[in-house]
């Protein structure tokens, strides 16, 4: 289907009419003009088929960019590739001219892509291609046996994605034999999303791929697909264990792109503390959704939330509504603008991105779910509510508008949040630079030891292929003989249980199966929570928000797997809190920072949801804080964390600064600015605080990844933290609240309310921890001490509820950014926003 012709409206005639209002002019803290690019020169290599060439041609293509050219090449003669150029650049030509004339060969092909979605649509544009003899066909959880059955006989294009590979394809390997002994070529494409906890699994999972390809004689060539990697190559090869050629030249055209920071005002709500409250980014991303929309500028809302999609596109509407009855814009305007998000069923997602392309649909409020590839060519405008986590997700998410070489506008728009904040008034710190280096650690023991364990139950191991695995391979199979899951022989190593080797490798972080949200009166089923965020988003007296309805979560049972809702229209919004303990297994690396010790290494971390508050909707007024009973949850992990001796706080307490507040406050702040110097988001992190911890008897403040085994994230802190905690103190000394406020130390994931917090302490908490000698701690800005008494060295700070006495806790939901789809086990849908549902939940 030919997408609609864009909007006449310029990108920066449409930046303008969102300054029509004159209060939103001082909002704009800084508009960066990205200037446009022109084409290579285009041709065709020589060795393409030319009935390909004629088909390409026939859907207006007369040839490929230099830098399309070249990847082609590459993959042609033999060579691993990753491509790494910009969003809208044609990466997908770069692998399909390769991998199509394979198919004409006799080859075939296996295309893995990080959601259902971006497979369904590159299956869409070869059909729509229709090139001779291919015989392509999606393998995942939405193919039917009947079609299994056929794609495993016939296809010689398989879409699907790491979830099927790892569970469906690999441990059924005998059923593919055909495929696999004709097997040219393996695309990984959108291959930035594959980081962290979820990067290591598919790393792993690659290496097992390659081992099953070595025992049927074919060895492929891989061609990885990103818009936005730093330093692709080594990237690449640790996803892959292969060698890698660069492409990174992008010569395709451009539009030029006008991207604004933008900051909502202050409003006259009060929240903890008496501290100012910035206008929510959600209600200013409707606002503007409804002005583009009105004058016919296509747009992307990208939000945080899944609720937050679903009350953009509802404020929008309404909006929209009232413009309506002013006579103003069409009766039918308000019914063009919808939510998008993971968790609905696969039909519903399936449905709003056909109204998408055919440009039935004006304006959508998505979670990150729309950032991947899926083809939405001729929008004009990305709105983005609050910094995504990662340079890279900024990139990705704004390249979604002018696709189709049209001038396009970008708008960022800050959360009331530290980093939020230090961006809008720092863009030397997002433009002008490249983007994160990706993390990835394929010898996690946690992550490794499962794939070895499903590498032995598909072919029995080898000592001539342990190399594959990495150099960790022997320790951990040690490990694993010793705990009773492989057997040991003269030939190898043998998988003996009878269950499922793949059911210990839990790729996604979801752990249990997902929880089914059910209407009781109808027994609908509206759609999956994955089961460690059914403790925080459907608890039971849980509000729920699915497609613009309300619910009341009437009961949730995790042993069933069910969360019970009813129809409600409740006035306040629900939030869980948890309580979190900490402690040091082992310090791996430490050295002296300041007056304090830095340090990295292995803990463990207890959380509880105890309680949820309820908040008025409208004034954010706390109306109750009701207990509940659920399990705990058991993390082992990694964590960088700092300590000051006594010596060094003794002066501070003397002072009348409260130094559980201090450094609950640094902790915050210091979560807050990580995503800066680590490629992870603030969810994928959590922190705890406390004035005297047990284990190191000091006072302490923990970082720690948010993911089994770790992701990373904590070990990038420990190397870069003089940085990190200077951006931190800058931050902090910066914001121009008097007491602390949401731009600086309040979060908002404190299981602790946001209590007790102290700003001028944690100034003079991270410049003692900074500075050669204590002199240099009076060098910031001091702010008035609390008038309080300090608590004694030896008290912990409680939570606020009735639960027995915590550490003070800012806790990251353990499973990562991907999981929490509507097709756990199958759905790839890296973007499926975990983060929906923690991001309103104050698990500090």
């Amino acid at each position: 289907m030919t997408p609609p012709s864009s909007s006449p409206l310029r990108a920066g005639t449409a930046l303008s009419r969102l300054l029509d209002v004159p209060a939103r002019r001082e909002r704009v803290t800084h508009v960066e003009h990205v200037p446009a690019r022109q084409a290579g020169e285009t041709r065709w290599p020589d060795w393409v088929d030319q009935r390909l060439v004629t088909r390409w041609a026939n859907h207006g293509i007369s040839g490929l960019w230099p830098h399309q050219a070249e990847a082609a090449d590459l993959i042609y003669r033999g060579q691993n590739v990753i491509i790494s150029t910009g969003t809208a650049s044609g990466k997908s030509l770069s692998y399909l001219v390769p991998a199509l004339s394979s198919t004409l060969d006799g080859g075939t092909i296996l295309y893995l892509s990080p959601s259902k979605a971006l497979a369904a649509d590159q299956l869409r544009a070869l059909r729509e291609l229709d090139p001779p003899g291919l015989r392509a066909a999606t393998y995942d959880g939405d193919t039917s046996f009947e079609e299994r059955a056929w794609v495993r006989k016939h296809a010689n294009y398989v879409l699907t994605n790491p979830d099927m590979l790892h569970r469906g394809l690999l441990p059924r390997h005998a059923q593919w034999s055909l495929f696999w002994r004709r097997l040219r070529m393996v695309v990984v494409d959108e291959c930035h999303g594959y980081r962290g906890v979820f990067g290591s699994h598919v790393a792993q999972i690659l290496r097992r791929l390659r081992r099953i390809c070595a025992r049927y004689g074919s060895q492929p060539t891989f061609l990885l697909s990103s818009a936005t990697a730093n330093e692709p190559g080594i990237f690449a090869r640790r996803l892959t264990g292969l060698q890698m050629a660069e492409v990174t030249t992008d010569t395709s055209p451009r539009g030029a792109t006008t991207f604004a920071l933008w900051e909502p005002p202050l409003t006259d709500l009060r929240g903890e503390g008496g501290a100012p409250v910035r206008r929510p980014a959600t209600a200013e991303s409707a606002d503007l959704l409804a002005d583009l929309v009105a004058s016919d500028v296509r747009t992307l809302a990208f939000v945080r939330s899944r609720r937050a999609a679903e009350t953009v596109a509802l404020t929008t509407r309404a909006r929209l509504q009232d413009l309506v009855v002013d006579g103003e814009v069409p009766a039918d305007l308000p019914g063009k603008v919808a939510a998008y998000r993971a968790g609905y069923l696969a039909e519903d997602r399936r449905s709003l991105e056909r109204a998408l392309r055919s440009g039935e649909l004006l304006g959508l409020a998505t979670t990150n779910a729309l950032e991947l590839g899926v083809d939405v060519s001729g929008l004009d405008a990305v709105l983005i509510a609050g910094w995504p986590g990662t340079r890279a997700s900024l990139w990705q998410q704004a390249g979604r508008a002018g696709r189709d070489g049209q001038d396009a506008l970008a708008v960022l728009i800050a959360r009331d949040d530290p980093l939020d904040t230090y961006l809008v008034h720092h863009p030397e710190a997002l433009f002008g630079r490249p983007v994160e280096t990706i993390v990835l650690d394929p010898g996690n023991p946690y992550v490794l030891g499962p794939h070895l364990c499903a590498a032995a139950a598909e072919i029995p191991l080898t000592h001539d292929e342990l190399d594959i695995f990495g150099p960790t391979t022997k320790e951990v199979l040690a490990d694993l003989v010793k705990d009773g899951l492989l057997r040991e022989r003269a030939a190898g190593w043998f998988w003996t249980s009878r269950g499922r080797a793949t059911d210990l490798a839990d790729i996604r972080g979801a752990g249990a199966a997902p929880v089914q949200v059910v209407e009781m009166s109808t027994g609908r089923l509206l759609g999956t929570v994955d089961e460690p965020s059914a403790h925080s988003a459907v608890h039971t007296g849980a509000v729920y928000v699915h497609q613009g309805e309300t619910f009341l979560v009437a009961e949730l049972d995790l042993e069933a797997g069910v969360a019970l809702v009813e129809a409600g229209s409740p006035d306040y919004t629900t939030f869980a809190r948890d309580v979190t303990d900490i402690s040091v297994i082992e310090s791996l690396r430490s050295h002296p920072l300041g007056q304090g010790e830095l340090h990295f290494g292995a803990v463990e971390v207890t959380s509880q949801v105890v309680a949820y508050l309820k908040r008025r909707a409208q004034s954010g007024e706390l109306m109750g804080d009701e207990p509940l009973d659920l399990p705990p949850r058991t993390l082992r992990t990694r964590a960088v964390w700092w300590t000051l001796p006594i010596s060094a706080i003794i002066p501070l307490a003397e002072e009348g600064l409260d130094l559980g507040g201090a450094a609950h406050a640094a902790e915050h702040a210091s979560i807050g600015l990580l995503p800066l110097f680590a490629t992870c988001d603030r969810w994928d992190i959590g922190g705890v605080s406390t004035e005297l911890h047990p284990d190191t008897g000091l006072l302490t403040v923990f970082v720690y990844d948010g993911h089994e085994g770790g992701a990373g994230f904590a070990e990038r802190g420990y190397a870069r933290a003089r940085d990190w905690l200077t951006a931190t103190r800058e931050a902090i000394a910066s914001c121009e609240c008097e007491r602390g406020c949401p731009s600086c130390i309040q979060s908002p994931k404190c299981g602790n309310g946001n209590e007790p917090l102290d700003k001028a302490g944690a100034l003079r908490l991270l410049a003692v921890l900074l500075s050669p000698d204590t002199t240099d701690a009076t060098l910031l800005p001091q702010a008035t001490p609390n008038t309080a008494d300090a608590p004694p060295l030896s008290q912990n700070t409680t939570d606020t509820t009735d639960a027995p006495p915590q550490n003070i806790t800012d806790t990251a939901d353990t499973t990562p950014l991907s999981a929490g789809t509507a097709e756990m086990t199958d759905e790839a849908l890296l973007s499926a926003d975990t983060a929906d549902v923690t991001a309103e939940k104050p698990t500090g």
